[in-house]
């Protein structure tokens, strides 16, 4: 928000209108071909699928849909934060923009929750593989990130009008749309999109990490470095923003009333929204290692690119894995 909630501190961040141009669109570039060409791969190409690959579906067509609204946001900012498409589109653009960042980290949460499982309660996943409980936890979240979005796109205006007749789009809302609309679902997004994912990402990834590192294969320890940079990619790109974020709250609802600190928070907001987007451009990479039993086979032309069919060996990582 340009705007703190006290009306004589007026945070600033000149850099965001060179920063968000060129992070989403090096995003938009690597994320959209790594998106598309993962989606292509893992429904049309695999014939069967697993817990993983179905969240991994699904957490494709999440950045698509993110990615979908970057070249509103770049042109947003190239202009100055001048918003030009009026309201239904900042609602819809907004909505979809900001909800997708949790349903990520939702869909990156039940994948980590499946290897735990997988991992350390080997025989309870041989039970619960089923790809029926899998689409059943994917169509709650969508629900839940549907309701959020149709509830969010409802509840009035998102193009926030300033004194120089500025049209904004999601900031620089009155102190008034704070208190009546947008805390509660401030705290919401940081409960359920922060608190409980960071928490089981936390606790399950060391707890995996530690039954992986008893199987002493050239698998095993693999699976081990794709467990250590699904986590340090977690934490690049989505705990600053969330941490931000909370002291982005703060500051709306005048807590934090200290001006020079409000400027670093709103500077930091800046800068910490550019990384969480750094994520849609980088799960492809993930894909491809969490799946690297693969073995991808793509040929590139001048006019596209193909990929062919990808043979596949299904295992699962438990300690009973034979050497």
């Amino acid at each position: 928000m340009s705007h703190s909630g006290n009306t004589t501190c007026v945070p600033s961040a000149d850099f965001q209108i060179y920063l968000f141009p060129v992070v989403y669109s090096l995003v938009l570039m690597l994320g959209l071909i790594g998106n598309l060409v993962a989606l292509y791969v893992f429904v049309f190409r695999i014939q069967s699928h697993n817990a993983s690959d179905v969240y991994i579906i699904n957490l494709a067509v999440v950045d698509t849909l993110f990615l979908s609204t970057l070249p509103f946001r770049i042109h947003y900012h190239l202009h100055y934060n001048q918003w030009i498409f009026g309201d239904l589109a900042c609602r819809i653009t907004g909505t979809l923009h900001f909800t997708n960042i949790y349903l990520s980290i939702a869909f990156l949460t039940c994948i980590c929750l499946d290897r735990y499982i997988a991992t350390v309660h080997p025989h309870t996943y041989l039970k619960l593989r089923s790809t029926r409980y899998t689409q059943l936890v994917s169509g709650i979240l969508w629900a839940c990130a549907t309701a959020t979005m149709i509830s969010l796109t409802l509840s009035g205006p998102m193009d926030g009008a300033l004194e120089t007749n500025h049209s904004s789009c999601f900031e620089n809302f009155s102190v008034d749309d704070w208190s009546k609309r947008m805390v509660a679902y401030n705290i919401c997004a940081l409960v359920f999109g922060s608190v409980i994912p960071f928490t089981v990402i936390m606790v399950c990834y060391p707890l995996v990490a530690r039954r992986i590192s008893k199987i002493r294969t050239a698998t095993s320890r693999k699976a081990l470095r794709i467990i250590f940079v699904i986590l340090a990619i977690a934490v690049f790109c989505f705990l600053p923003y969330h941490i931000t974020h909370l002291l982005h709250l703060l500051m709306r609802m005048q807590i934090i009333r200290d001006c020079r600190l409000s400027d670093i928070i709103y500077k930091l907001r800046r800068v910490t929204m550019a990384m969480v987007s750094l994520n849609s451009c980088l799960d492809p990479i993930l894909y491809y290692f969490a799946t690297s039993k693969f073995k991808w086979k793509c040929n590139f032309s001048f006019s596209f690119l193909k990929c062919l069919q990808p043979g596949r060996t299904r295992e699962v990582y438990t300690i009973y894995k034979s050497h």
